[in-house]
């Protein structure tokens, strides 16, 4: 990597005049998931577009540009298409940030030796270099991971784990930070990934109003699990339960026992219980913990409230239940949880809001 650019911190916004204008690329091929491509560069192009609207910047923060295997058009796996400003070994100098892409096509292209190789040599001159999803086995391939922390899409992990059993894989991570390389679980975890940039850049404020812009509610800890509570189950085919997980996600700090929810479906106990499993594959003991954990998670992100009153507003009830529900959902305790990512106070719904929420055309 290069020795002379300065890293920030993480959470730490440079110090110094503004930094110059840096320059995101992001490759990807034939058959790459067009949102592992298109994510990342929407939220590096949103924080350019929020510092100048907001004053904070005359010129971009970030430039963002797609690198391919050949300049021009290809198809991505969804068979949208989208163009290629170079070809990735004309490049040229002065990239900051390198992204390689995930997608079907990776099984393809890892097994490129001269991209495999340009890829080894970008280690000398960007300041980061990251992978989205099963970009991680470019990486791997590359030889770039040996000994080191990485994640990739849960549903890769086994085959991850087999290939380079020299890579310490964490399958249940969002995204790892190991030095300038950092690879990230699927697609929208790219975002994820990209956040934690934005606030290595910028600070902490600039991601979360990012974050906002995009109506991501969960500017997640790369620490976390791959998923919410609410992507660990499904949907009830039918109504009555569908339309009862929706009244649970609006009122989680009401009575939600088994009885007080099967007489709002006018069931019994026990055949509800039963229909529950079958339809949403969990208990609904199980279902409501996870909605009173994502509630929380919320308000430790988004209010100052003790967490006294955070239990309360959960439903989960005193700090002891809310520690260990959020030790087996998220993998972190509440107050580590806040630490790590709770607005500063300026921020808290409760104050006056920021100049980056200001709306945008």
């Amino acid at each position: 990597m290069s020795k002379s650019t300065p890293r920030a911190k993480p959470g730490t916004r440079s110090s110094g005049a503004a930094s110059p204008t840096r320059r995101m690329a992001m490759l990807a091929y034939p058959d790459a998931q067009v949102l592992d491509v298109m994510g990342p560069l929407e939220v590096f192009s949103r924080t350019s577009r929020l510092l100048k609207d907001t004053g904070r910047r005359g010129d971009n923060a970030y430039t963002v540009e797609i690198l391919g295997v050949t300049r021009g058009v290809f198809r991505t796996s969804s068979g949208l298409r989208i163009h290629a400003d170079h070809r990735y070994d004309q490049a040229g100098p002065g990239i900051d940030t390198l992204l390689i892409a995930g997608g079907r096509g990776s099984e393809r292209f890892r097994r490129d030796d001269r991209l495999l190789a340009w890829i080894r040599r970008q280690t000398r001159s960007v300041r980061r270099l990251a992978s989205i999803c099963t970009g991680a086995f470019l990486l791997a391939e590359a030889g770039l991971l040996e000994g080191r922390r990485a994640t990739t899409h849960w549903a890769s992990c086994a085959e991850f784990a087999a290939r380079y059993p020299h890579v310490r894989l964490e399958p249940d991570t969002l995204y790892v930070r190991e030095g300038s390389l950092y690879t990230s679980a699927g697609v929208t975890a790219g975002m994820d990934l990209a956040l934690a940039m934005v606030e290595e850049d910028q600070g902490r404020e600039v991601a979360l109003a990012t974050a906002r812009q995009l109506v991501m509610y969960l500017c997640r800890p790369g620490g976390q699990s791959q998923f919410s509570a609410q992507l660990s189950v499904q949907l009830a085919e039918h109504e009555p339960l569908r339309d009862l997980q929706a009244w649970i996600l609006e009122h989680p700090r009401l009575d939600l026992s088994v009885p007080a929810l099967a007489r709002r479906v006018t069931m019994s106990p026990r055949n509800f219980a039963r229909a529950f499993v079958r339809e949403v594959g969990t208990t609904p003991a199980r279902f409501v913990t996870s909605v009173r954990v994502e509630t929380a998670r919320r308000l430790l992100e988004d209010t100052s409230q003790p967490l006294e009153a955070i239990c309360a507003a959960s439903g989960l009830g005193n700090l002891e239940s809310m520690r260990r529900a959020f030790l087996r959902l998220v993998g972190v305790a509440p107050g580590h949880y806040r630490q790590r990512f709770a607005r500063p106070p300026s921020a808290a719904r409760s104050s006056a809001p920021l100049p980056f929420e200001r709306r945008t055309s």
